[in-house]
Protein backbone atom coordinates (compact mmCIF):
# COMPACT_ATOMS: atom_id res chain seq x y z
CA UNK A 1 0.00 0.00 0.00
CA UNK A 2 1.22 3.62 -0.98
CA UNK A 3 0.80 7.04 0.58
CA UNK A 4 1.69 10.27 -0.67
CA UNK A 5 0.71 12.50 2.64
CA UNK A 6 0.91 16.03 2.55
CA UNK A 7 0.92 18.55 5.21
CA UNK A 8 -1.98 20.83 3.96
CA UNK A 9 -3.76 23.78 5.83
CA UNK A 10 -6.92 23.26 3.44
CA UNK A 11 -8.00 20.76 1.10
CA UNK A 12 -11.22 19.62 -0.36
CA UNK A 13 -12.67 17.28 -3.29
CA UNK A 14 -15.18 17.72 -5.47
CA UNK A 15 -16.99 15.29 -7.59
CA UNK A 16 -18.63 16.67 -10.76
CA UNK A 17 -19.00 20.47 -9.61
CA UNK A 18 -20.24 19.37 -5.58
CA UNK A 19 -17.53 19.36 -3.00
CA UNK A 20 -17.71 15.61 -1.53
CA UNK A 21 -14.90 16.12 1.62
CA UNK A 22 -12.96 19.06 3.05
CA UNK A 23 -10.89 19.69 6.17
CA UNK A 24 -9.04 22.62 7.47
CA UNK A 25 -5.70 22.09 8.57
CA UNK A 26 -4.20 18.43 8.59
CA UNK A 27 -3.38 15.55 6.20
CA UNK A 28 -4.05 15.21 2.63
CA UNK A 29 -3.37 11.42 1.82
CA UNK A 30 -3.53 10.05 -1.46
CA UNK A 31 -3.72 6.07 -0.84
CA UNK A 32 -2.95 3.75 -3.63
CA UNK A 33 -3.59 0.05 -2.92
CA UNK A 34 -1.47 -3.33 -4.33
CA UNK A 35 -2.31 -6.25 -5.39
CA UNK A 36 -0.70 -7.94 -2.57
CA UNK A 37 -1.85 -5.50 0.23
CA UNK A 38 -3.90 -6.90 3.01
CA UNK A 39 -5.68 -5.21 6.19
CA UNK A 40 -2.14 -5.46 7.72
CA UNK A 41 -1.04 -2.84 5.36
CA UNK A 42 -4.06 -0.68 6.15
CA UNK A 43 -2.83 -0.84 10.28
CA UNK A 44 0.95 -0.19 9.37
CA UNK A 45 0.23 3.13 7.34
CA UNK A 46 -2.82 3.86 9.28
CA UNK A 47 -1.01 3.92 12.29
CA UNK A 48 2.40 5.45 10.86
CA UNK A 49 0.24 8.43 9.31
CA UNK A 50 -1.71 9.11 12.56
CA UNK A 51 1.81 9.52 14.54
CA UNK A 52 3.87 11.24 11.71
CA UNK A 53 5.38 13.92 13.58
CA UNK A 54 5.16 16.33 10.64
CA UNK A 55 3.77 19.67 12.57
CA UNK A 56 5.21 22.31 14.09
CA UNK A 57 5.84 22.49 17.52
CA UNK A 58 6.62 26.07 19.44
CA UNK A 59 10.53 26.02 18.41
CA UNK A 60 9.34 25.75 14.78
CA UNK A 61 10.34 21.65 14.34
CA UNK A 62 8.40 18.75 13.18
CA UNK A 63 7.67 17.45 16.12
CA UNK A 64 3.82 17.02 16.81
CA UNK A 65 0.93 14.44 14.92
CA UNK A 66 -2.03 14.79 13.59
CA UNK A 67 -3.32 13.38 17.25
CA UNK A 68 -1.32 16.29 19.03
CA UNK A 69 -2.69 18.90 16.65
CA UNK A 70 -6.14 17.71 16.27
CA UNK A 71 -6.70 18.31 12.51
CA UNK A 72 -8.28 16.83 10.12
CA UNK A 73 -7.23 13.62 7.19
CA UNK A 74 -8.51 14.17 3.89
CA UNK A 75 -8.35 10.58 2.10
CA UNK A 76 -8.04 10.16 -1.95
CA UNK A 77 -8.11 6.73 -3.46
CA UNK A 78 -5.76 6.86 -6.26
CA UNK A 79 -4.61 3.62 -7.67
CA UNK A 80 -2.02 5.37 -10.57
CA UNK A 81 0.44 5.61 -7.12
CA UNK A 82 0.85 1.99 -8.33
CA UNK A 83 1.57 3.14 -12.17
CA UNK A 84 5.16 1.89 -13.72
CA UNK A 85 6.18 3.87 -16.30
CA UNK A 86 9.85 1.85 -16.18
CA UNK A 87 9.11 0.52 -20.04
CA UNK A 88 7.57 2.62 -22.92
CA UNK A 89 5.39 5.81 -22.58
CA UNK A 90 1.71 4.20 -21.07
CA UNK A 91 2.15 3.77 -17.39
CA UNK A 92 1.31 0.23 -16.64
CA UNK A 93 -1.04 -0.32 -13.62
CA UNK A 94 -0.88 -4.11 -13.44
CA UNK A 95 0.47 -4.02 -9.74
CA UNK A 96 -2.56 -2.07 -8.73
CA UNK A 97 -5.69 -3.66 -7.01
CA UNK A 98 -8.75 -4.69 -8.30
CA UNK A 99 -11.47 -2.23 -8.07
CA UNK A 100 -13.45 -4.48 -5.19
CA UNK A 101 -10.63 -5.15 -3.21
CA UNK A 102 -9.16 -1.88 -3.59
CA UNK A 103 -12.38 -0.41 -1.82
CA UNK A 104 -12.21 -2.65 0.61
CA UNK A 105 -9.13 -1.82 2.01
CA UNK A 106 -9.82 1.83 1.04
CA UNK A 107 -12.56 1.76 3.75
CA UNK A 108 -10.77 -0.31 5.84
CA UNK A 109 -7.52 2.50 6.63
CA UNK A 110 -10.42 5.23 6.85
CA UNK A 111 -12.58 3.60 9.67
CA UNK A 112 -8.70 2.77 11.29
CA UNK A 113 -7.98 6.87 11.08
CA UNK A 114 -11.37 7.19 12.09
CA UNK A 115 -10.98 5.03 15.13
CA UNK A 116 -8.14 7.15 16.29
CA UNK A 117 -10.82 9.73 17.02
CA UNK A 118 -9.36 11.98 13.52
CA UNK A 119 -11.92 13.81 11.83
CA UNK A 120 -11.79 11.64 8.28
CA UNK A 121 -13.09 13.22 5.08
CA UNK A 122 -12.63 11.43 1.99
CA UNK A 123 -13.26 11.71 -1.90
CA UNK A 124 -15.54 9.31 -4.31
CA UNK A 125 -14.08 5.95 -4.91
CA UNK A 126 -13.54 5.47 -8.43
CA UNK A 127 -15.32 8.63 -9.35
CA UNK A 128 -12.65 11.91 -11.65
CA UNK A 129 -11.56 13.87 -8.66
CA UNK A 130 -10.58 17.71 -8.36
CA UNK A 131 -8.57 17.81 -5.44
CA UNK A 132 -7.47 21.35 -4.03
CA UNK A 133 -5.34 21.86 -1.37
CA UNK A 134 -3.40 25.06 -0.02
CA UNK A 135 0.50 22.79 0.78
CA UNK A 136 1.70 23.74 4.31
CA UNK A 137 5.39 23.61 3.96
CA UNK A 138 4.69 22.02 1.60
CA UNK A 139 5.83 19.09 3.28
CA UNK A 140 5.45 15.92 1.48
CA UNK A 141 5.92 12.39 2.75
CA UNK A 142 6.08 8.87 0.61
CA UNK A 143 4.95 6.08 2.89
CA UNK A 144 5.17 2.52 1.25
CA UNK A 145 4.09 -0.78 3.58
CA UNK A 146 5.97 -2.88 1.55
CA UNK A 147 9.49 -1.48 3.03
CA UNK A 148 8.11 -1.69 6.53
CA UNK A 149 7.89 -5.48 6.60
Amino acid sequence: MRAVVQRVKEAKVDVEGNTVGEIGTGLLVFLGVGHGDSEKDCEYLAGKISHLRIFSDEQGLMNRSILEMGGGVLVVSQFTLWGDCLKGRRPSFTRAAPPEKAKALYEHFTGLIREKGIKVATGVFQEMMEVHLVNDGPVTMLLDSEKSF
